[in-house]
C-alpha cells in the first residue's frame, strides 16, 4: 500500500507544490486546510493528475481537531507515511496589546496542534522506520536584532515568537525520534514565496523550490535545518 502524506495548512503556495511533488512520487496526499470549498477543489485538481488525495477541513487552531484528523487521513488513505506542517497563525502581531486568546492560538499552532498531530501519527511513523514530520518554518523565528526589529515593525510579533518555538521543538523531535526511524526536519524560508498571502509582488522563492527540498530532506534525512533564500 502507498504512504499518505497529510498536509497540515493547506494552501494555493508551498502546501500545493508539496502535494504534487510527493504525489509525483507515489504518495497518497490527506490535505487540511480550514476551508471545505479549498481542500475539495484542491483534491480534485491533484486526482486529475492521477494523484490519489482527500481533503479534511479542520481548525488547526484546535488540538483536539488537529488529533482526529490523523484518524480520518488513516481511515481514508491508510498509514500515514509523512506529515508536512505548513500551518500558521497570525494572531497577536502586536504581544503587548493582543489578548491572551489570540497568543494560545497562534501558539495552539504552531507548536500544541503540531505536538498533537505526531503523537497520534507516530504508530504509523514509526511502523517501516522511514516516516517522517517535514516543517516549513519562516525566518522571523531567528533570534537577531534586525529580524527582530523587523517582525515589530510589520506587527507580526506573535507569528516570529510561534515560528521560533516551532524551529526548537523540531530540534527537540528530532532528537526525541531519531532512533525509532522517524526522520524530523525543517526548511527554514529566508524569503517570501511566490503566490502566497505575504507576495506583494516582489517574491523571489518559487514554491517549487520549497516542496523539492522537502523531498531532499525526506530522501537523505541528514540535515534537520535547511535553509532557503
Amino acid at each position: 500500500m502507498a504512504k499518505t502524506i497529510l498536509i497540515c495548512g493547506y494552501g494555493p503556495g508551498i502546501s500545493s507544490a508539496i502535494a504534487q511533488r510527493f504525489g509525483g512520487e507515489g504518495f497518497a496526499v490527506a490535505l487540511s486546510a480550514r476551508s471545505a470549498d479549498k481542500v475539495t477543489t484542491s483534491v480534485k485538481a491533484l486526482e486529475g493528475k492521477g494523484i490519489r488525495a482527500a481533503g479534511f477541513p479542520t481548525d488547526l487552531s484546535d488540538p483536539a481537531a488537529a488529533r482526529a484528523l490523523v484518524a480520518k487521513a488513516r481511515e481514508a488513505l491508510g498509514p500515514i507515511g509523512a506529515v508536512a506542517w505548513v500551518a500558521y497563525g497570525t494572531g497577536a502581531g502586536d504581544l503587548l496589546a493582543a489578548d491572551p486568546a489570540a497568543i494560545r492560538g497562534v501558539m495552539d499552532v504552531a507548536v500544541t496542534s503540531l505536538v498533537s498531530v505526531v503523537q497520534a501519527a507516530l504508530p504509523d511513523l514509526r511502523k517501516d522506520g522511514d516516516g517522517a514530520v517535514l516543517v516549513v518554518n519562516g525566518g522571523l523565528g531567528y533570534t537577531d536584532p534586525a529580524v527582530d526589529s523587523m517582525a515589530v515593525q510589520w506587527n507580526a510579533m506573535g507569528l516570529a515568537v510561534a515560528n521560533a518555538a516551532k524551529h526548537k521543538l523540531v530540534g527537540l523531535l528530532s532528537q526525541k525520534l531519531k532512533g525509532d526511524g522517524v526522520y524530523v526536519g525543517q526548511a527554514m524560508v529566508m524569503g517570501t514565496v511566490k503566490a502566497t498571502a505575504f507576495d506583494n509582488g516582489n517574491a523571489t522563492i518559487d514554491a517549487s523550490t520549497v516542496a523539492a527540498k522537502l523531498w531532499d530532506l525526506y530522501r537523505a534525512r541528514d540535515e534537520v535545518t535547511a535553509r532557503i533564500g
